[in-house]
């Protein structure tokens, strides 16, 4: 079944909006989000080898574009890698071509996966929550930019453990209540 684009790009920005900034589980999110910085990017179809170059033509243009219009790109994958152990190793294998490419040192990536699992927790742990998108998502963000925000928020290698702490405390049923899964809310 093919999602249309729009629908995956609001999924996407309910999502950012109700958990990631709601529940303040990356607390750097909401300035580039207030700010318009975010970059949103869906690839139709499921052909592997065209996402990728389309991943590469993303990391580019985020390179090519100065911070203060495109601060990082979530490039939204509908069609394609539901399973999360193949869209695991792809994300390995994006990490090499962006390596190859000559990102390493300027982007990191990032992913987010309906199904996201941390190794050796459970499926229905809550602290996966964290990493769990609408939609399969490849995040591109860029070093320099994470650098600053780890200077401004002192105790950012904490926000694992509070991430986990907020999710547990939320529980299963107040994370349904965010209603941020694909399709949520209705069609914009």
């Amino acid at each position: 079944m093919t999602i249309d684009a729009t629908q995956a790009i609001a999924d996407t920005r309910r999502w950012v909006d109700r958990a990631v900034i709601g529940l303040q589980l990356c607390p750097f999110a909401k300035a580039v989000q207030a700010k318009g910085q975010v970059h949103y990017a869906v690839h139709a179809g499921d052909d592997l080898d065209l996402l990728a170059e389309r991943l590469l033509a993303e990391a580019q243009a985020l390179r090519e574009t100065p911070a203060d219009l495109r601060d990082t790109t979530l490039l939204i994958v509908p069609d394609a890698l539901h399973d999360f152990y193949d869209f695991h190793d792809f994300t390995g294998r994006c990490e090499r071509l962006m390596r190859r490419a000559g990102h390493e040192g300027e982007l990191q990536l990032a992913s987010f996966h309906p199904r996201f699992q941390f190794a050796g927790e459970d499926e229905g742990a809550l602290g996966n929550f964290s990493n769990r998108s609408p939609h399969p998502t490849l995040h591109l963000l860029r070093e320099a930019s994470i650098d600053r925000a780890v200077e401004a928020f002192p105790d950012a290698a904490d926000i694992f453990e509070r991430n986990i702490d907020t999710l547990e405390a939320l529980g299963a049923t107040g994370w349904a209540a965010l209603d941020v899964g694909a399709g949520a809310g209705g069609r914009p």
